[in-house]
């Protein structure tokens, strides 16, 4: 444990955070490849300089407030939920916008469950926050921490950082909502009410009880492999639920029995880091996997189409090997969070993080 009460270089800390704001717009548009921007790869480059802040700062500052507090994974998915509306209700709008993609596809997948009472298609709300935590934000957290152990249960940044990853996140979020409100605003009503929803789920974020460290109820557990294999089958089959009530029955009950299954397993003695790793990187190998079969929206070229999928799923299956031997050594020690240590020794790494705040 002392080793792990270490100080930590900014380089590390910083590093991880920056990391962490590259994973997660990647995951989040490019790697299922569902837009004709796969085929571009100099626009791929430069659209980061928009959505890394506005998916990539929003993880970093999910994970930040999560961890600066103590807590852990139940307060950063509800967090991710809270940040899933926003995005899709107020900031993209496009729960509401009926026009927001120029494809029948659209209107094929949203009008079958499409309730005029809310404006909303119920497919595309569980899709679209459910793919935000997923992708955008949990499974890039999870896999950054795993490839920075040590690092996994403290602060990476201190007020600076912090106060620069909002500022990001405000931009990145401007500019998008600014760019789809020229022809399209939802009415006050229902960006209030996605206002609301969201606060509620940031006060139940924080209202929930701290899980003691070290504290996991008995019980067996799947091994890792078994785990991964599992995420592997039910988010395959919630990203390929059919149209309709009959395909929305199945993406819920499918991501039901996951979160059922994380939320028991996770509370046990036996969990550990490299079952998160195991689940987080199955999310990510899901989509890469998807991204070949799926129809870019527009004009999109094959060759380059195929090259990009190709060396996206390269760099999933690379950077979970590298996570994978950076955990290694840590795999000694089972716990409800990835690498968690005591309370006290996130206290102390958070006091840290303050006594250095150029981070």
């Amino acid at each position: 444990m002392a080793a792990d009460l270490a100080p930590v270089p900014a380089r590390s800390r910083i590093g991880a955070a920056v990391g962490l704001l590259l994973l997660s717009p990647v995951c989040a548009e490019y790697l299922i490849g569902y837009d004709q921007i796969i085929s571009r790869p100099w626009d791929m480059l430069t659209g980061l300089l928009v959505l890394g802040p506005l998916y990539g700062a929003a993880a970093v500052l999910i994970r930040e407030t999560a961890r600066r507090t103590g807590r852990g994974w139940p307060t950063m998915v509800l967090l991710s939920v809270a940040c899933g509306l926003v995005q899709a209700g107020v900031i993209d709008q496009s729960l509401f916008n009926p026009d927001f993609v120029q494809e029948a596809s659209w209107d094929q997948d949203r009008l079958p469950t499409y309730v005029p009472a809310l404006g909303i298609s119920v497919k595309h709300l569980v899709g679209f926050v459910g793919g935000h935590v997923l992708w955008s934000f949990c499974a890039p957290i999870g896999v950054v921490e795993s490839c920075v152990p040590r690092l996994a249960d403290r602060p990476w940044l201190g007020r600076i950082g912090i106060t620069v990853m909002s500022v990001l996140y405000g931009l990145g979020a401007l500019v998008i909502f600014k760019e789809h409100s020229k022809d399209f605003l939802a009415t006050p009503a229902r960006l209030g009410t996605v206002a609301a929803l969201a606060l509620g789920l940031i006060v139940v974020a924080f209202a929930l009880p701290r899980r003691p460290p070290g504290g996991g109820t008995g019980g067996r557990v799947p091994p890792p492999w078994a785990a991964g294999c599992g995420a592997v089958v039910l988010l395959g089959a919630h990203q390929l639920s059919a149209p309709g009530w009959g395909g929305l029955a199945l993406n819920v009950a499918a991501l039901a029995l996951a979160g059922g299954s994380l939320l028991r397993w996770s509370g046990r003695a036996g969990w550990g880091a490299a079952h998160v790793l195991a689940v987080c990187g199955a999310a990510l190998v899901v989509n890469a996997a998807l991204s070949f079969v799926v129809e870019p929206l527009g004009d999109a070229s094959p060759v380059l189409k195929y090259g990009a999928n190709a060396a996206l799923m390269a760099t999933v299956l690379l950077l979970l090997g590298w996570a994978r031997l950076r955990l290694r050594p840590h795999l000694a020690r089972p716990s409800g969070e990835t690498g968690a240590a005591p309370d006290a020794a996130r206290g102390r790494g958070a006091e840290r993080v303050r006594e250095t705040p150029h981070g």
